[in-house]
């Protein structure tokens, strides 16, 4: 079946010597295409430059049902990012934010408002200048869509148990509590046009990253250890 449909890279595999295996998420769900020979020719019209982490790209392709890989026809942009090439904190954002959904996004079916997200997200650190809490804010947003966003019916209780999603008065294994829960509540109900109002130290942003990370790997049984995590405290630092 051809298909015309918005796309966003999420990972490149090299297969053999001169083809990649593209994965992407599209208004169809989650999809994989074989680009044959395209690291062998110069001539053709699926250029390796459009195929980078979480490009926003508008393909003609080809969806088979029946489990094997899937070809694109054409390719362009459907929106070409202003300033993240020129802005190593914005590269770094993107590369572990691509990591992030390559682990989270396994299922195949359709979910537009999850696309929506993501696309608009991604629009959004581009045009935007202070991002400094942007990774934050999305992975929170994100488990909206994932469906293990936190229950914030009892905002008032002293621990957060990530294992079960929820505020508690009594403590657990997998419970945050004092500061920590401060600046995790902080960051509940904050969307990215006021992300600039969540004031936060290195410490407290290495904090809630790292707190996000495991409730991820508690809800997620395909989340791995995310290489590109090391990169971006780096640059934050």
């Amino acid at each position: 079946m051809i298909v015309q449909t918005k796309a966003i890279v999420l990972r490149i595999i090299k297969f053999q010597d001169t083809s990649l295996i593209v994965k992407c998420y599209t208004e169809h769900g989650l999809k994989s295409y074989l680009l044959k020979g395209v690291l062998g020719s110069r001539k053709g019209k699926l250029k390796t430059a459009y195929f980078q982490p979480l490009n926003l790209l508008e393909i003609v392709a080809n969806h088979n049902d029946k489990g094997t890989l899937n070809s694109i026809r054409e390719v362009r942009l459907s929106y070409a990012y202003s300033s993240i090439s020129n802005s190593i904190v914005k590269q770094s954002l993107l590369l572990f934010l691509a990591e992030v959904l390559n682990f989270s996004l396994q299922e195949e079916e359709v979910n537009k408002d999850l696309f929506n997200f993501l696309y608009i997200s991604f629009q959004h650190l581009d045009t935007q200048k202070d991002i400094a809490n942007f990774h934050l804010v999305f992975l929170l947003k994100l488990t909206k869509y994932l469906g293990f966003y936190p229950q914030t019916k009892h905002l008032d209780y002293p621990y957060f148990n990530l294992q079960e999603g929820l505020f508690e008065t009594r403590n657990s294994l997998t419970s945050i509590q004092d500061k920590k829960i401060g600046v995790f509540k902080a960051l509940l109900g904050i969307n990215f046009d006021d992300m600039h109002t969540l004031k936060l130290d290195k410490i407290q942003r290495q904090q809630l990253l790292a707190i996000l990370i495991n409730y991820f790997e508690l809800h997620l049984s395909g989340f791995k250890k995310l290489k590109s995590l090391s990169i971006l405290q780096t640059v934050f630092n």
